[in-house]
């Protein structure tokens, strides 16, 4: 499961066509030489590019995992577009908002998405996804009540986005609402049944609900499914109180 949602890059529908052929040339260049790209952007903005060419040089950040960097140029082509009543406005605030998150800035990201929703072009799926971040970046500073709205908001618009449920399910089992947890886990499993995030979860609610067998169950299964991953070693830390995972015994030799 992804937790940073991807990165939308089409550019402006009134761009002009030159503009619009660059930024896709620059995009192209983001998935293969990131760097190359960065270059590519800043000589653009240099020659009068404006929000198209923040956004590749936003992008190019983000490939290379400068996530501040990404976040702050990110929100300047978003500021840019706003001046510029560019209908991309919206989208670029929850670029900005994506970056603050892997970046850790969570009380930016809620500021950016906030901008974001405000513009009112977000619709569908787009518009559950901010709620979706926004509903992160509050569980990351300890708004529970309102990461909740947000992830109700969310899964309304985006149903069928597992991650959803994981959120929803784990913020439930944080607040004592044991009910909702397991039933918001079970929509997660049913989305995504190979997902060790999903299975640790599961773990967590069956522990909390008394259920040691489903618990274990849970826990072996992210450890199958991630065994290097940091949800399989969380989960076989877990099952350390039953004396750890259990190792299939090898078949017996065919006589």
């Amino acid at each position: 499961m992804i937790l940073l949602p991807l990165l939308v890059a089409s550019a402006s529908t009134t761009a002009p066509a030159a503009d619009q052929a660059r930024f896709k040339t620059c995009v192209e260049l983001v998935d293969t030489d990131p760097q190359a790209a960065l270059d590519s952007a800043e000589k653009w903005r240099i020659e009068g590019g404006n929000v198209l060419a923040r956004q590749c040089q936003g992008l190019a950040y983000a490939a290379q995992a400068r996530w501040l960097s990404a976040m702050t140029t990110f929100q300047q082509a978003a500021e840019a577009a706003q001046q510029a009543k560019d209908n991309r406005a919206a989208t670029l605030w929850v670029q900005a908002a994506n970056s603050a998150l892997a970046g850790g800035e969570f009380v930016k990201a809620r500021s950016f998405i906030d901008a974001a929703l405000i513009e009112g072009t977000l619709k569908g799926p787009e518009a559950g996804e901010a709620h979706l971040d926004r509903a992160r970046a509050l569980v990351a500073v300890g708004d529970l009540t309102k990461a909740r709205s947000d992830l109700d908001a969310a899964a309304k618009l985006v149903p069928q986005d597992p991650l959803i449920w994981l959120l929803s399910a784990s913020l439930a089992r944080r607040t004592g609402d044991l009910d909702r947890a397991r039933t918001d886990i079970a929509e997660a499993a049913r989305l995504s049944p190979d997902d060790a995030s999903v299975a640790l979860e599961a773990g967590n609610i069956a522990a909390m609900m008394g259920n040691d067998a489903a618990a274990r169950t849970a826990w072996e299964a992210a450890v199958k499914i991630a065994p290097e991953g940091p949800q399989g070693k969380a989960a076989a830390k877990a099952l350390e109180q039953f004396g750890g995972p259990v190792t299939p015994e090898p078949a017996a030799p065919p006589r």
